[in-house]
């Protein structure tokens, strides 16, 4: 018990046995600490890692995505497909990967996209059949609109993306008639 209030004491900043009240000598002392307790939260909340979270418009989007949709091929059918995506973020840069799957049908798309002020432009390629083209819209906030365009292909891409839900639709006039996606992380 008499070690659990000298513990008591020595918190309180008096010493056992002392009963000089010294409240205008611990004031500076009291003001001290306050000082530094409000200069290390300053310190770490500038330093911390997320601080440095990504900024820009592809902020949101940036980490691996999972989730699936359908795919509508030209002969009218659709089929469940199964998706991944990674998102790399670098400012107002991005390069994006997304595989989808179903039990016929694969894609997988890469790209790399700039936004300059809104306006979104860059290359895809989509490796299973060995296809690149360019990539142009316009987005903020979590919402693009974008075409996809090749020699013999064109596409629609719409992507929203809100808190850790994001929505892919693709439209394009083909032999892939699009895409319904819906991801999360």
């Amino acid at each position: 018990m008499a070690l659990r209030q000298g513990f008591r004491a020595a918190a309180a900043g008096r010493l056992r046995g002392n009963n000089n009240d010294h409240g205008a000598s611990r004031a500076p002392l009291m003001l001290r600490r306050l000082l530094m307790a409000a200069a290390v939260l300053l310190f770490n909340s500038v330093l911390s890692p997320s601080s440095h979270a990504q900024s820009g418009p592809f902020a949101a989007m940036a980490g691996r995505w999972a989730g699936g949709g359908t795919v509508g091929l030209d002969d009218g059918s659709t089929e469940r497909i199964r998706c991944r995506a990674t998102y790399a973020v670098a400012g107002p840069q991005m390069q994006l990967n997304l595989l989808c799957a179903s039990d016929s049908y694969k894609f997988d798309l890469q790209g790399d996209i700039v936004d300059q002020g809104g306006a979104i432009a860059g290359t895809w390629s989509e490796s299973n059949r060995g296809v690149t083209g360019t990539l142009q819209g316009r987005g903020a906030a979590g919402s693009f609109q974008v075409v996809a365009s090749a020699p013999g292909f064109n596409a629609q891409i719409s992507l929203t993306t809100r808190g850790n839900r994001q929505s892919v639709v693709i439209r394009a006039d083909s032999q892939f008639r699009g895409a319904t996606i819906s991801l999360s992380r």
